[in-house]
């Protein structure tokens, strides 16, 4: 990606340097695994992805960034300035104007709104405090396990959680609730992999207008994306993780559905377009 000397977001708060924050007991949700259905990674089974890393006990105290921690957290913050200005310039001219996201970069353990943000249960949107949590060194070594490479990869998984908000700002989340509610586990997972597919179409679409308005996506980049897209969908990751797929408790979609939705926002460039609650064919 071409994103030195691009402006860089203000939305970005750095806790990386604070190992271990204090979290309230009860606090928000009250424990991890309720934030399970805003995951990008892992079928929604934190259990998933702890399967496949481990990150051990958080740490306590302060310490300085290294260089490349810093670089990281430049890069982080370019690539959602990128989703800001497309966005707005999406929703601005509508009936709702779009309200920028904060994004929160932490080691290990943290504090939000859904209760318990920790590395192990992968990048998550909370829309209690409308953020995106993430904690890099976890993130890069899952790649690496799920062979996610290229800084675009990392850009597609902060779009995708991006276009959660996006979602949330629209109301659909709130249709999401509303119909979720009474249904069995089955149901309400088979709900939950529509909404997913669609934050992965949306994520297409800011890829498309980022390279048409920018110019920021280089040979590969493109290539990243549906290469990341594939090695988080849900059949992969019950294969890596349990040795077997079980259909029912999908809560993303398959690394082919995965892959199409975010080609065909890629290549519509419509919000519009990604209705997934009313495809038939995912």
């Amino acid at each position: 990606m071409e994103w030195r000397g691009r402006r860089e977001s203000s939305n970005v708060e750095d806790r990386r340097g604070i190992s271990g924050r204090t979290v309230a007991a009860g606090g928000g949700l009250g424990t991890v695994i309720l934030v399970v259905l805003y995951l990008l990674f892992g079928g929604g089974k934190s259990e998933d992805l702890k399967n496949i890393l481990s990150t051990g006990a958080p740490s306590t105290g302060s310490r300085p960034l290294t260089t490349a921690e810093k670089e990281q957290g430049d890069f982080i913050k370019v690539v959602l300035a990128e989703t800001e200005d497309v966005w707005h310039s999406l929703l601005d001219s509508s009936t709702r104007a779009y309200r920028e996201p904060h994004l929160v970069l932490f080691s290990k353990l943290t504090e939000s709104a859904c209760g318990f943000a920790q590395a192990a249960v992968g990048p998550f949107y909370c829309p209690g405090d409308e953020t995106i949590y993430l904690d890099l060194d976890f993130l890069a070594a899952l790649q690496q396990k799920l062979g996610a490479q290229g800084d675009f990869a990392v850009a597609y998984i902060i779009a995708h959680e991006v276009g959660h908000h996006v979602q949330k700002l629209l109301g659909i989340q709130d249709q999401f609730e509303a119909k979720r509610r009474g249904l069995d586990e089955v149901k309400s997972n088979a709900l939950s992999v529509r909404l997913e597919l669609q934050a992965d179409y949306l994520a297409g679409v800011w890829a498309h207008h980022a390279q048409r308005t920018k110019n920021l996506l280089q040979a590969g980049d493109v290539e990243e994306g549906i290469n990341a897209a594939g090695a988080v969908g849900d059949d992969r990751i019950q294969k890596l993780t349990r040795g077997h797929v079980v259909p029912d408790s999908f809560t993303h979609g398959t690394s082919a559905q995965r892959v199409k939705w975010f080609l065909k926002g890629f290549q519509s460039g419509d919000p519009g377009q990604g209705d997934t609650f009313s495809a038939r064919d995912l």
